[in-house]
């Protein structure tokens, strides 16, 4: 049996303001603890101004366009010290906006002589009172998203075929390219009227093809295993298997926000991985 490579391909720094203020090195050390050799720093882009009418959620949720410089520097630092001991990746978790994706495209050609691995992540989608966060809280989601489309699955539709788009701006992507938290629409399951499992399912059967043709990976996001609304990672095993079926890249994502996150889930998805490989004749 081949082995898998350990490697933490989603991961926070100070960077972020809803994040910690604990230094990368604190991030790095953990992964060289539990045995990672690989470890990619993706930080969340910048957003347009005023994406969202919410002017202190806008604050919290990614570093402002200025900082990119010193982002990069602080990782390049940090890939110099760890040099021989962790293979460090310059990274970016990089929304797909909805009726604004040529601002991610432009971000990413102003960025990709320093970016290395891209992380295509949907957190938004257009509701009450414009752009709403779908991770925010339960209550935002309710009111800002199933009150303006009339049902959860309105709501679970309309993610879906903006995530596919989301494919198709990662497509054009240079390098290393995945999608993030494919089932991200899950975070408050437990707080929100319930999602179809056959609608999920359907839903990610279509996305498989389209992952195979633009040669988009997943990011094998745990997550939403220490989400409490969640309790389960947003990526299902039977998905995984599929994408090991159709040769789609596989990479695991702590999404840590805290060096103590770093790695959380890793047995979900070595597991996962074994589990098909038995199966297989």
């Amino acid at each position: 049996m081949n082995s898998i490579l350990k490697w933490d391909g989603h991961t926070h720094t100070a960077f972020c303001p809803h994040g910690t203020s604990a230094e990368l090195g604190l991030y790095l050390d953990r992964a060289v603890q539990l045995g990672f050799t690989r470890y990619t720093v993706s930080e969340h882009s910048p957003l347009p101004k005023h994406w969202t009418k919410n002017e202190q959620l806008q604050r919290e949720l990614a570093m402002e366009a200025s900082e990119l410089p010193a982002y990069f520097d602080y990782v390049k630092n940090y890939k110099n010290r760890y040099e021989g001991v962790l293979e460090i990746w310059t990274g970016m978790e990089i929304d797909y906006l909805p009726g604004k994706p040529q601002y991610s495209l432009e971000l990413a050609e102003q960025c990709h002589h320093e970016v290395e691995d891209w992380v295509v992540s949907l957190h938004f989608l257009p509701g009450k009172d414009g752009m709403r966060c779908l991770d925010y809280t339960p209550q935002d989601f309710e009111e800002g998203l199933i009150a303006y489309y009339g049902s959860m699955e309105k709501v679970v539709d309309e993610y879906y075929n903006e995530l596919e788009q989301a494919v198709a701006l990662a497509a054009k992507l240079p390098g290393s390219r995945r999608l993030g938290h494919v089932n991200l629409i899950e975070k408050f399951h437990k707080a929100l009227p319930p999602i179809d499992p056959d609608q999920i399912r359907k839903r990610l059967d279509g996305l498989l093809p389209k992952l195979a043709e633009a040669g988009v990976g997943i990011d094998v996001n745990t997550a939403g295993l220490r989400v409490p609304t969640c309790g389960q990672p947003y990526v299902p095993g039977w998905f995984i298997g599929r994408c090991l079926e159709m040769g789609i890249p596989l990479v695991f994502g702590s999404d840590a926000h805290r060096p103590e996150h770093v790695g959380e889930g890793w047995n979900y998805y070595e597991e996962s991985i074994a589990s098909f490989r038995s199966a297989r004749p």
